[in-house]
């Protein structure tokens, strides 16, 4: 980001391919919106180019960077609707992380493709601090004190919220399977 800030665009072609896919799949994965999701990921984006002159490093670029999709979620949830209250998913999306890859047996696929769904459900029935953490943490890899900084809330808060929301998701995907 200081190159960028520094006038060189082909670092911020570097951070955008480094982030863009991370980013994108935080914001359909919290919102369930697409259209939603590309309006707010652009939006970030924009922001980033229009605070690149102020830019100073307090902290990674990743956590500066989350703390503008996560506050930008914030303020549609708070002028539009609660968060848990999203759309879900269509009958063609799934976890595509946990689909097959390649071409196997149609009872696996299936059976992948039923895990996935549960496993979809499971997270979008997480209350939306939980899920929002879980979402950094997993699909980020981001650690505990990098998320409290990006949700602005305490490090001891954050811990457990991420341990809750592995905690429901295990006890919904048993429960799913039980009734099964």
């Amino acid at each position: 980001m200081l190159a960028y800030q520094a006038g060189n665009i082909q670092a911020f072609e570097c951070l955008y391919k480094k982030h863009k896919g991370p980013l994108y799949r935080y914001f359909i994965r919290q919102l369930k919106d697409e259209a939603l999701a590309q309006d707010l990921y652009q939006d970030v984006w924009s922001r980033v180019i229009k605070a690149a002159a102020n830019y100073q490093v307090n902290a990674k670029f990743t956590t500066w960077l989350y703390k503008i999709a996560h506050n930008l979620i914030i303020d549609h949830v708070r002028a539009v609707k609660p968060l848990d209250d999203t759309q879900a998913l269509g009958e063609d999306q799934t976890m595509d992380d946990f689909m097959a890859t390649e071409a196997t047996e149609p009872e696996v696929q299936f059976q992948q493709s039923q895990q996935a769904k549960t496993l979809q459900h499971c997270i979008d029935s997480l209350p939306s601090v939980q899920k929002e953490a879980f979402l950094l943490n997993v699909e980020l890899g981001l650690t505990a004190s990098v998320i409290s900084e990006i949700a602005q809330a305490t490090l001891e808060a954050t811990k457990s919220r991420i341990r809750y929301a592995y905690q429901n998701i295990k006890t919904c995907v048993s429960q799913q399977y039980r009734e099964a």
